[in-house]
């Protein structure tokens, strides 16, 4: 793998607790990134805002979503101004890119100044979502994965892939180490949102879901070993 996006859930950064941010998460986070794009990977990230804020959720309760989802998005750039921190702090070169203006927070989010930044061996950190309310950060990811020509998306997540049920709630659950994007939709798996699903599915962007918490697990991945389940086109 050449070039990746790493989606990183706001709920893995909280921990255990799945709310703030864990600092022993955050920094095991941040030394996989490091050891990854010291590999000459380019490494870009889009971070979820859920530990912090989730503005979907608030509208269920009678908030404007739109408001919301704009809350939603200052969660992320919270987040990856965290991540920011982090990865400086071991010596890792970084940059933050904002989706809406937000000097001197981040720069403005442009794909050719995305690109320049990977390929000068920096982590581009992608915050903000997409700009827009109603879009979650897996769509954002998907929508950021294709513009910079990522050759894979990887969730990187608290769950070690894809399985026929929820393995904590059916212990008879078998995980998958590859499946097609058509299956997934046939068999209702909760991947990520349907927006993002099929983006990927469309732009032939395959997706690796895997646990990133397993230290080491980032850096077996993109070295190819078979790590989580891979959903991609048949």
């Amino acid at each position: 793998m050449k070039r990746i996006l790493l989606k990183l859930s706001g709920e893995s950064l909280g921990g255990l607790s799945g709310a703030g941010i864990d600092t022993g998460v955050l920094n095991s986070y941040a030394a996989q990134i490091k050891t990854v794009a010291a590999k000459g990977v380019e490494v870009a990230i889009v971070v979820g805002g859920g530990n912090m804020y989730r503005g979907s959720g608030e509208a269920n309760a009678g908030f404007d979503r739109v408001r919301g989802d704009q809350m939603g998005m200052l969660a992320t750039v919270i987040n990856s101004l965290a991540l920011q921190s982090a990865l400086e702090a071991i010596g890792a070169p970084v940059r933050v890119f904002t989706s809406i203006r937000m000097e001197p927070v981040g720069e403005l989010y442009g794909k050719a100044k995305a690109v320049e930044a990977l390929r000068n061996g920096e982590v581009a950190i992608l915050a903000g979502g997409t700009g827009n309310p109603f879009f979650t950060t897996d769509t954002a990811s998907a929508l950021r994965a294709v513009e910079i020509e990522a050759d894979v998306l990887l969730k990187g997540t608290r769950v070690d892939g894809v399985y026929t049920a929820d393995p904590e709630k059916d212990p008879s659950a078998v995980k998958f180490s590859e499946i097609t994007f058509d299956e997934v939709y046939r068999r209702n798996l909760k991947v990520m949102d349907l927006t993002a699903f099929t983006m990927c599915k469309e732009n032939n962007l395959p997706v690796v879901v895997f646990d990133m918490d397993d230290e080491g697990n980032l850096l077996r991945v993109v070295s190819g070993e078979a790590i989580g389940t891979t959903v991609k086109n048949a």
